[in-house]
């Protein structure tokens, strides 16, 4: 199988690194975290009674993306060391771009931190190149984390030519967010589990005027068109990993979503600061956003008061792209044992139904879903819930990261009325098997 050139120079930087025994392991402020911020424990340092195996304090860089989730996992970080003296948890919070440069340059320079988090596009490159701990073993000697109560579809994602590389930490499904103050004003029935297409379009239609759009059809996959191609009967890989962009199903679910920009019913986006403007300054009637954005948008008065949630429209079935992250550990931490007790922790009965309660995220582990809806009242999150029974997960292969951008790039032209959706389609799918062709 054949690697990036990125992942050939990032295995030779760890060969170089284990030769020179370096250890990437250090404890940095915030003021010393690249891209981050530092969130330490709110305790005072442990005694010399109070400490981890080895008679030594051991304090864990834990590093994660959201910001959102951040104070919810802060709590449950503290809770951890109050169970355990001696274990502290220096939690570094990053931005989404950031986090994987952040990740890529401690991986090259042997500074990984000892527990992060990990996604579906990303786990090939550093499962691959070695720099992950292969939890495989711990897990089956684990009285605490049992793989049969997460989702198959997320197990597998983090397994790695039959080693298991991360503990599945959520998931995450898609919902029609929409501002009920707007449809109640045009007297439009709220979005529900019978809405098809036709109702999406024809209201968009009916709520277009006033300087707001009835839809915000940005080009974005997983929060967008993803959901359009498969509730379409399309695809966008298939099980012999070629690509699905050039698939007579796929195209035609492009061209209904891009319609939307073309009529002058969504606007033209391209990033996600600028999406979540839209729909959190009332610039947009519609739009699709995951779950992972429920802390972020009940904290925003105006959304709390004008939108709530619901399931997607279908078209030839029901569909909702779902995904969910994991909690790896650096291949080469100084303190496995102590990383392990605390992924072992959050991968745990209690450490799921506590992210739930926190509300968090939506727990991976069976039945502490509802634990997760029951912690926000202000929104019908149940519908994220719901949607888990046909949901689809998240297209993914060894090259992911790099196809996915490809593909976006193809994309951008139908969104901008410069191509033809069907050609812009096809070049995507060009693009694609190239990168795909590349694994073989």
């Amino acid at each position: 199988m054949k690697k990036t050139g990125m992942s050939m120079i990032l295995a030779l930087v760890l060969m170089l690194s284990a030769l020179t025994a370096c250890s990437g392991n250090e404890n940095k402020s915030a003021s010393e975290t690249p891209g981050g911020q530092s969130v330490s424990s709110s305790e005072a340092s442990p005694s010399p009674d109070n400490v981890a195996s080895g008679g030594e304090a051991v304090t864990l860089r834990f590093a994660l993306w959201d910001s959102n989730q951040a104070k919810g996992l802060r709590k449950m970080a503290d809770e951890f060391e109050g169970a355990n003296p001696g274990i502290k948890i220096n939690m570094e919070v990053t931005g989404w771009s950031d986090y994987w440069t952040m990740l890529e340059a401690s991986a090259t320079g042997g500074s990984l931190p000892d527990v992060f988090w990990m996604h579906s596009n990303e786990i090939y490159r550093y499962a691959s190149n070695g720099m992950l701990l292969d939890l495989t073993d711990r897990i089956n000697a684990s009285d605490k984390v049992d793989l049969s109560k997460f989702p198959e579809g997320l197990v597998k994602i983090y397994n790695f030519e039959g080693k298991q590389y991360a503990v599945p930490k959520d998931f995450d499904t898609i919902g029609l967010w929409y501002n009920k103050t707007l449809f109640d004003q045009a007297n439009l029935k709220y979005p529900d589990e019978s809405w098809t297409w036709d109702d999406l379009y024809n209201a968009a239609k009916v709520l277009t005027k006033d300087g707001v759009y009835g839809f915000l059809a940005a080009l974005h996959n997983q929060e967008g068109y993803y959901n359009f191609i498969y509730q379409n009967g399309g695809t966008v890989i298939t099980e012999d990993k070629r690509s699905g962009y050039d698939d007579p199903k796929t195209i035609e679910a492009l061209e209904f979503y891009v319609n939307f920009v073309r009529e002058g019913l969504s606007p033209q986006v391209f990033g996600d600061a600028e999406r979540a403007d839209l729909i959190a300054n009332g610039k947009v009637a519609m739009g699709l956003f995951g779950s992972w954005n429920l802390t972020g948008f009940t904290e925003n008065e105006f959304m709390a008061k004008n939108f709530d949630v619901a399931v997607l429209p279908k078209k030839v079935k029901q569909a909702s792209i779902y995904n969910g992250l994991g909690y790896a550990i650096a291949h080469n931490t100084k303190h496995p044992e102590e990383a392990w007790k605390f992924v072992e922790y959050l991968g745990s009965k209690e450490g799921q139904e506590r992210q739930a309660e926190l509300g968090i995220a939506i727990s991976a582990y069976e039945g502490a879903a509802n634990l997760w809806v029951s912690s926000n009242p202000t929104f019908n999150i149940q519908k994220f819930v719901d949607m888990v029974q046909y949901g689809v997960i998240r297209p993914y292969s060894n090259t992911t990261i790099i196809w996915e951008d490809k593909v976006n790039e193809a994309l951008k032209p139908a969104f901008t009325g410069d191509m033809s959706v069907e050609e812009a389609a096809k070049n995507a799918a060009k693009v694609m098997n190239e990168s795909l062709a590349e694994e073989k």
